[in-house]
């Protein structure tokens, strides 16, 4: 991004001119746009693509509360096969994304993605992102509150809106209602965490998480909100972060930075006097997640006696054939609804008992089996396929690795967490994964940097990082001989961060693991 993007963003405010600006491109061609705003189309969910010379583009669409009807799957499908060459990815913050896109296309695909409700507005760029929810909302009877009505008035409040247009950088939001079972809050510049104090439901509120070069997990400001204040709290403390968040170093200006500068108290000081006008409620932690890589992936029944069916796309792909498909299942057994999840797969609700054999029959015929498999519990980046970042390949490799060990690893008693990353930004957030591992080049060769045993669940850390490297082209031969070493050696029932805990890291070194290996 431009040296000057903070008098950019002044110069041309995002919300307000650049979309008319990309209309205007359109006529002239990617050639044709100014160099120094071609970042600024951003904040309406476009991203060069990789070479950015051929003048190709990625877009991201923000899903609404994570669930569309078929009808808005259908329209999502029909952009991939008319612009995007067929290819439709499901990220890890809820959304679609799509590739091969030129700037010509842009006005018609905003169109069609107005006609069904949808918007790119707000996908990337220095402001709120995606507001990311419980897959489940509604439907767990576990869950303190179904929180799907808050994430929509957090949605249409923050999204595309010109008051938060210029935050210092990227701003992310997540409200979860399952807090036995999720833990992205830690990782998310501001999480709303459900709970319950002496019968009341509420929120616990997590600051300054976020993951990257420099890993931070969330902290709380130690309050009890009620769920009618939720919207309140996000707008002053996004406000305090729009005036008080560090500008001068795009590296170090998200929240977590400010937070690590003057600490989570003097932040909560300064949230009440300034922009909340009263104090907040004092209140306890709520319980952590047992697994924070849970997906909801098989057959679970509902609160109201019927069933939600999780299934795993291989990396977050799905081709438009198998979204149309899958939005037909959902039509025919369920209540018309597909969600999407924080880690690339899909979940179709409301499916009533009867239907649950027919249902499933037809997910395996698209190969979306219902199976919690190391394919569910899997996620990779964009990687240099496509991404301007990456240093690695990323989709391709991990699902080729995927497809050579889940048959292997079925009979596991535990989930283990993969999550692969093309560079240290961590958008599939490597640190937090029982594997993670980072691309980076080294001597001219692709290489993984591991990080171990890192956890959202009762952990609350990030991994360790070991020494030495995986050479891409072994990936598969590492993952297979830690997964074996772990199999053989776990007790029952033994997650794989109590297994690293009690067994040291010596197991897990690359060169010990690759030793004698052939290529």
């Amino acid at each position: 991004m431009a040296a000057n993007i903070e008098e950019l963003k002044k110069q041309h405010p995002p919300f307000e001119v650049v979309l008319g600006y990309m209309h205007e491109w359109a006529k002239v061609g990617y050639h044709g746009i100014p160099a120094d705003l071609v970042d600024l189309m951003k904040w309406h969910g476009i991203y060069p693509q990789r070479p950015q010379e051929d003048g190709y583009l990625m877009m991201r669409v923000k899903i609404q509360k994570g669930a569309v009807n078929g009808n808005t799957l259908r329209t999502i499908a029909g952009i991939a096969e008319d612009y995007g060459r067929d290819f439709l990815d499901v990220t890890d913050r809820q959304a679609f994304q799509f590739h091969w896109l030129t700037i010509q296309d842009v006005p018609d695909i905003y169109n069609r993605l107005d006609a069904v409700g949808l918007t790119a507005k707000g996908a990337c760029g220095d402001t709120v992102r995606a507001v990311i929810s419980s897959p489940v909302a509604g439907l767990d009877a576990r869950e303190v509150i179904d929180v799907n009505d808050l994430a929509n008035e957090l949605h249409h409040y923050f999204s595309g809106n010109p008051e938060f247009q210029d935050l210092p950088r990227k701003y992310k939001v997540s409200i979860t209602g399952l807090p036995e079972q999720e833990g992205i809050h830690l990782i998310n510049d501001l999480g709303f965490l459900a709970h319950k104090v002496n019968g009341e439901v509420g929120f616990d509120v997590w600051v300054g998480g976020g993951l990257g070069a420099q890993a931070h997990l969330a902290k709380r400001l130690g309050v009890f909100i009620k769920p009618e204040e939720v919207l309140e709290v996000a707008i002053a403390i996004t406000r305090a972060y729009r005036d008080h968040g560090f500008r001068q170093n795009r590296k170090k200006s998200r929240l977590k930075y400010l937070i690590q500068d003057i600490g989570a108290e003097r932040f909560r000081e300064i949230v009440e006097t300034e922009y909340l006008g009263r104090k907040f409620t004092d209140g306890p932690a709520a319980p952590v997640a047992r697994f924070g890589g849970v997906d909801f992936v098989g057959v679970q029944k509902q609160k109201d006696g019927n069933y939600y069916i999780g299934v795993a796309t291989t990396v977050g792909r799905i081709t438009p054939a198998k979204a149309r498909l899958l939005a037909d299942i959902a039509e025919k057994y369920g209540a018309d609804e597909i969600r999407t999840t924080p880690y690339q797969n899909l979940l179709v609700p409301h499916i009533k008992p009867e239907f649950i054999d027919q249902a499933i029959e037809e997910l395996r015929q698209l190969d979306l089996a219902p199976n919690l498999t190391l394919r569910a519990t899997t996620i990779a980046c964009t990687g240099t396929q496509f991404c301007r970042l990456a240093l690695t390949e990323t989709k391709a490799r991990t699902a080729a690795a995927i497809d050579y060990l889940e048959p292997k690893f079925l009979d596991l008693d535990v989930p283990i967490t993969i999550n692969l990353t093309g560079c240290s930004n961590a958008c599939t957030r490597y640190q937090v994964a029982d594997l993670g591992f980072m691309g980076s080049n080294f001597s001219g060769q692709e290489v993984f940097q591991v990080h171990l045993a890192g956890s959202l669940g009762e952990a609350q850390r990030t991994g360790i990082k070991l020494k030495g490297r995986v050479p891409t082209e072994q990936l598969h031969i590492y993952t297979e001989r830690v997964l074996n070493y772990f199999k053989q050696n776990k007790a029952p029932n033994e997650s794989f961060v109590q297994f690293v805990d009690r067994v040291g890291t010596e197991p897990f070194l690359p060169d010990n693991v690759l030793a004698e290996v052939v290529a």
